[in-house]
């Protein structure tokens, strides 16, 4: 095993267990001290995640806003596990920490106030069943993602590949509170993995912008060559100035330094858009449509993460002009960008793929039948917890009934939107399906199913190879299939028995090309029988759309029924055919001078 391979392993083991234990937050929640300070020491919050201040340990203990932490105690240097410790949980915004832990503040002196030291024990911090629900959800979405994104590079390793994947390590929509949580029972470690944090950030913005430079096919076009290597060289300056964002530890005020490096995070967020709307016209219309899978993840995905990253550990958004981003619409958020991730680890596994507007359409649904009840029902649903009282396991029950309600009327949702959007596609299968009842030749049906079918479904090749004695024969030319091409269908033989017994298959590159068939755009992806229970009368090929994208499974099953419909046609051809044979010879010279 190469040393790259147990590089990835490493890494794939450390960003698992950072996300795994958050598991355990949703039958037992984390707690909070109940302020949050930033990380120049300034108490600006007394009342944390808390619905009132007299709930809050801090507030219970006297801490008021504006109150400041005397850094010149509170540090890690000389190293005390005790005061490392509170110093690490009490700085730098949004704090989670084990129920029941103790923790002491040494206040700087005010106009009012002496200095003092304040023992905190920290609460459980309030949640609610749909809290827990989009909990469970974003810890399965960080799974999927960090698991989609490693088996990119473990089965196409290359710079883009890595790039995605060192940027899902840190930013996926996966929590890991919990584990910082049990960290802070050892200190040292705690440091240590806000250092390897720190690196793991900056590499994940380079990864990033490698990836835009490099989607979908991993090569690099030379205008952008030379800014691969500046952001690469410029990776361990961001990580140095990461890791000393940290330095309140050691008693250092640090949050200019903590806001220049969220607005760096940002100002990445936006290159990495800008370099994708760049390339747009760059590519060829295949992986253009690819590139827009991976377009369209990061339009929606990194806004989406960003806004969730600044309402966990900053206060722009914690109450903007009356409104207050709750925990759960949060998580709905880190959702949406999990959902958008795996757009770009498709767009980047498949060959091909169909047009974005199908799977956007469908996220936008399950986005809004998530978002109803996180807007309207989140204070229903803590007022319930406390009118009921359950164990904490039994939410996980509520949370799958819920769930599976979700997915059924998701499903139903896009069904009916399928229905709409695809009303042309059904006027067009209609019509073509009503030429093939009238058709009388053979011809005319080879016709319809290759030229008709590719005026209606806007394909950059068509062609139809109808059954003979020998084999199966393409007798007209149609588009992407002229004179040079190949006339018998010589295919593999799994496909070809597969054709026989009526189902359609998939070709792939390698298929196509050991055919003779048209190369390029003109390539066929989708071979489609025209056959019934006894008899497959011809096979139609089916190349792509003229934009690049792919043939939709709505699509398919079009021209699967077309190819049923098609294979009556043809039995009702030959038919008329053999009546007419049969006709001739009744009336044919021979026949009645031998019958006198």
């Amino acid at each position: 095993m190469t040393r790259h391979r147990l590089l990835f392993i490493a890494l794939l083991i450390w960003a698992l267990a950072m996300i795994l234990p958050d598991f355990a937050r949703v039958v037992r929640p984390l707690g909070s001290f109940g302020f949050y300070a930033d990380s120049n020491g300034l108490i600006y919050d007394v009342r944390g995640p808390f619905e009132s201040e007299d709930k809050s340990p801090a507030w219970q203990a006297g801490v008021r806003p504006g109150d400041r932490l005397d850094f010149s105690r509170m540090r890690c240097i000389p190293f005390d596990p005790y005061v490392c410790t509170s110093t690490i949980t009490s700085v730098g915004g949004n704090e989670y920490v084990l129920p029941g832990r103790r923790t002491t503040i040494d206040l700087l002196p005010t106009a009012t106030e002496g200095a003092r030291d304040v023992t905190l024990i920290a609460v459980p911090r309030p949640t609610n069943w749909f809290a827990r629900l989009v909990l469970l959800l974003d810890q399965f979405a960080g799974i999927a993602v960090i698991l989609g994104a490693g088996w990119l590079v473990w089965t196409r390793p290359s710079r883009m590949t890595w790039g995605f994947f060192v940027y899902v390590i840190w930013y996926n929509p996966g929590q890991a509170y919990e584990f910082y949580a049990q960290l802070q029972r050892w200190p040292l470690l705690l440091l240590v993995q806000n250092a390897l944090g720190s690196i793991s950030q900056a590499v994940g913005y380079a990864g990033l912008l490698v990836f835009v430079m490099r989607a979908p096919t991993g090569s690099i076009q030379p205008q952008w060559e030379r800014f691969e290597k500046a952001i690469l060289a410029l990776t361990p300056v961001v990580a140095v100035a990461l890791m000393a964002a940290y330095g309140n530890s050691v008693g250092f005020h640090t949050e200019l330094l903590t806001r220049v490096t969220i607005l760096f995070g940002i100002i990445v967020s936006i290159t990495a858009v800008a370099i994708l709307l760049a390339r747009r016209r760059t590519l060829s219309p295949k992986d253009n449509q690819r590139l827009r899978w991976v377009m369209w993840g990061c339009l929606i995905g990194l806004p989406a993460f960003v806004i969730a990253d600044l309402n966990e550990y900053t206060t722009l958004l914690t109450n903007w002009n009356g409104f207050v981003m709750s925990e759960d619409i949060a998580g709905l958020l880190y959702l949406l960008n999990g959902v958008l991730c795996l757009f770009v680890v498709e767009a980047v596994r498949r060959d091909r793929v169909v047009s974005v507007a199908i799977p956007l359409r469908r996220v936008t649904l399950l986005a809004l039948l998530m978002s109803v009840p996180a807007l309207l029902l989140h204070q229903q649903a803590e007022h319930m917890h406390e009118l009921v009282e359950l164990p904490g396991w039994s939410w996980l029950g509520i949370g799958a009934l819920v769930l599976f309600v979700i997915g059924r009327l998701h499903e139903w949702s896009v069904e009916l939107a399928d229905r709409f959007f695809n009303r042309a596609l059904d006027k067009s299968a209609k019509e073509i399906g009503e030429a093939l009842l009238r058709a009388k030749t053979p011809v005319e049906i080879d016709r319809l199913l290759s030229d008709g079918v590719l005026r209606a479904l806007k394909l950059s090749s068509a062609a139809t190879f109808r059954g003979t004695d020998t084999a199966f024969r393409r007798f007209e030319n149609s588009a992407g299939w002229d004179d040079k091409a190949v006339r018998d269908l010589r295919i593999s033989g799994a496909i070809m028995e597969n054709l026989r017994q009526g189902e359609a298959s998939r070709l792939d590159k390698s298929a196509a090309t050991e055919a003779g068939f048209p190369s390029g755009l003109d390539m066929p992806i989708l071979a489609v029988p025209a056959a019934n229970r006894v008899h497959c009368f011809a096979v139609m090929l089916y190349g792509p759309h003229v934009s690049g994208t792919d043939i939709d499974s709505n699509e398919r099953e079009m021209l699967v029924a077309l190819g049923q419909n098609a294979a009556d046609s043809y039995a009702r051809a030959e038919n008329e055919e053999l009546r007419k044979t049969i006709a001739e010879l009744k009336t044919a010279p021979g026949l009645q001078s031998g019958r006198a």
